[in-house]
């Protein structure tokens, strides 16, 4: 990893402001680099927090051209590019049962990532490994964006 990449994970951590969905994109794009094959993202936040936007910027970097919206209706979306996403809203999900209907598992082929918006309706389901990034609306048209534990 080089430094840049360090650089981006150190300041992930403190937590990054964007001002705009291009921002946000941008950031994902860049953060998109650093992710390891085959890895689970938990995306925590509120109702237009920038989750959706931030998966958006993932997939354009995983040379995606299909348009990445929120899966809210039909629970998750597959997409396929350099690396495969699976975009999941586990908002309607009750229990990890719920989850396992879904068989995503059946489904997965590496390099994938698995995106989960509202990750703490299945968080006995995640793996340990999971990355938590943690979007905030701190003003009108500012966004954090952080990664935690």
């Amino acid at each position: 990893m080089n430094c840049a990449n360090t650089d981006l994970l150190q300041e992930l951590r403190k937590g990054i402001v964007t001002t705009s969905a291009a921002g946000t994109e941008q950031i994902a794009g860049a953060f998109a680099a650093l992710v390891p094959e085959n890895q689970v993202l938990a995306l925590h936040g509120d109702l237009g927090a920038g989750k959706t936007t931030f998966i958006r910027g993932l997939a354009r970097t995983w040379n995606i051209v299909e348009p990445v919206t929120s899966p809210t209706f039909n629970l998750y979306t597959l997409y396929q590019g350099s690396r495969q996403l699976v975009h999941l809203d586990a908002y309607r999900l009750a229990s990890g049962a719920d989850l396992d209907a879904l068989m995503i598992d059946d489904f997965l082929a590496p390099p994938w990532c698995l995106a989960v918006e509202w990750p703490d309706r299945i968080a006995d389901c995640l793996p340990e490994d999971t990355w938590h990034l943690y979007l905030n609306i701190d003003a009108d048209t500012a966004h954090r964006i952080r990664l935690g534990a």
